[in-house]
């Protein structure tokens, strides 16, 4: 039999009798006495005519936006006093929102018996005693140290959205921002996008979880199986806070598994919106190592978190758009007309935007410079140009150079694929109708490390001066 405290008095606040008489029986024992009420208004003249050691608010299926300011009243007129709020995991907005109104205690619902026990025990006034000076100095070090960690995650983002400027990997780059939070153990950011639905826009993660093939691979998670449970998906699609504190409260067992076999015991989704009230445009994931209770300045740090985010994730689509336009633009003004290669001065351009690509994210990049010798020979340059664009890959770039010269800027690309990707040209051209006779050098170079195009478009000339004196159409490579 549970052990009530000695003239402590609780009130239990739900509008649904089934609801308290469930509290009744779980939780009565604890306690010298034990009222009921059925909302706000009724439990507010209950606190004005007699004392209440503790407080526990049931805000299961409960509207938020309009009960929350009566019970948010209650909490004030606690001035500090014992409270107590249940929550259900899939609607923990209800958490930062009534911690706005005075300090409370939490619990993430459905809960046992025995977990509602003794998180009612603990929030007893009765079962704490005063802090001496030195727990007091422990607490204060503790939440000095949270502030600090999250200041630091803050700067963490902040740099990378200043220092990123490429829309397709700056969501990596917030994820691996996030697990160096303190007990995170995987991080992701789902987005919808405008035709295709809720998707996993990026993930990182320290325990091998694969969020990918957990949710079902990249079909509209919206109509996925784990819609109604997995916290990322329903603070996306619900566009409210969840907390799951304990894999097995989701309901669903086989979730509860596979997150427990990778070391999750708790999962926090907050949803993305640039400001309070627009429309929701995805949601953070946190997994974490350990089941802890959030403070309000950690609530309200990771609300911060999704909205710059949010805002940045914008910004990037947007600029992303802008580019389209303009490589759209500068496509149809920057195109030669008799090669369909671009002209020197957009791949002047493009060169320079791809060897900035190639520093920041340190990744490599390739150049090649071709002519083509046709003397004595009826050479299509139009088909020449076409035979070489078939060669390439999408994101490399086909520059009319002179005449019969031509360079093709290849990112992601190390020297020695360059060299294949030359003789792939070279077999292409050369099966050309008509192209017995033709001769064709190349030249080579790879981007070394901080120089400018200026040096590495003169090596690259200087490879294929060489492989011209060699003769035999032979390809040059740079020093």
């Amino acid at each position: 039999m549970a052990q009530s405290h000695p003239k402590s008095v609780a009130l239990f606040v739900h509008p649904d009798a089934e609801r308290r008489g469930l509290f009744q029986r779980a939780c009565a024992e604890l306690f010298e006495r034990l009222l009921s009420c059925s909302g706000a208004a009724e439990a507010g003249a209950e606190l004005g005519r007699r004392h209440v050691d503790l407080l526990i608010i049931d805000v299961w299926q409960l509207e938020r936006p309009r009960e929350l300011a009566a019970l948010g009243e209650l909490v004030r007129s606690r001035c500090c006093a014992a409270t107590l709020l249940l929550c259900p995991f899939s609607d923990a907005g209800w958490i930062p929102e009534l911690m706005a109104f005075g300090p409370l205690q939490y619990l993430i619902t459905p809960s046992s018996s025995g977990e509602l026990q003794q998180c009612v025990r603990q929030a007893l006034p009765h079962a704490r005693h005063a802090p001496g000076a030195e727990l007091i100095q422990f607490q204060l070090q503790l939440k000095e140290r949270e502030l600090r960690e999250l200041l630091v995650i803050q700067r963490s983002v902040q740099r990378v959205l200043a220092d990123n400027d490429d829309a397709g990997s700056l969501a990596q780059q917030i994820c691996l921002a996030l697990c160096a939070f303190p007990g995170v153990r995987h991080s992701a950011l789902f987005q919808f996008k405008p035709r295709g639905g809720l998707h996993l826009l990026a993930q990182e993660w320290r325990n091998h979880l694969d969020l990918r093939r957990l949710l079902g691979g990249d079909a509209d998670l919206q109509d996925g199986p784990l819609r109604e449970v997995f916290p990322g998906l329903l603070a996306a699609c619900g566009g409210a806070l969840v907390l799951l504190d304990a894999p097995e409260k989701a309901g669903h067992p086989e979730l509860a598994v596979r997150l427990d076999d990778k070391g999750v015991q708790m999962v926090l989704g907050v949803p993305l919106a640039r400001d309070p009230g627009a429309a929701v445009q995805g949601a953070l994931c946190l997994m974490f190592e350990q089941r802890a209770a959030f403070s309000r300045e950690q609530f309200a740090a990771f609300a911060g978190l999704a909205q710059l985010i949010s805002f940045a994730l914008a910004m990037g689509e947007l600029k992303e758009r802008n580019d389209a336009l303009r490589g759209q633009l500068e496509q149809a003004s920057g195109v030669d007309e008799l090669t369909g290669a671009s002209k020197w001065r957009h791949g002047e351009f493009t060169l320079a935007r791809e060897i900035g690509r190639a520093r920041r994210y340190a990744t490599p990049l390739a150049l090649l410079a071709f002519e083509i010798d046709s003397a004595g020979v009826d050479l299509d340059l139009k088909a020449a140009a076409v035979a070489t664009q078939a060669a390439l890959r999408g994101a490399d770039t086909l520059v009319r150079q002179s005449e019969n010269g031509f360079l093709i800027i290849a990112p992601h690309i190390l020297l020695g694929n360059a060299v294949k990707m030359a003789e792939k040209i070279r077999v292409a051209i050369g099966e050309m109708p008509g192209s017995v006779g033709l001769s064709m050098h190349f030249g080579v170079a790879e981007l070394d490390g901080g120089e400018e195009a200026e040096a590495l478009l003169a090596r690259l000339a200087a490879a294929l001066r060489g492989a011209r004196c060699e003769g035999g159409g032979g390809i040059g490579l740079a020093a």
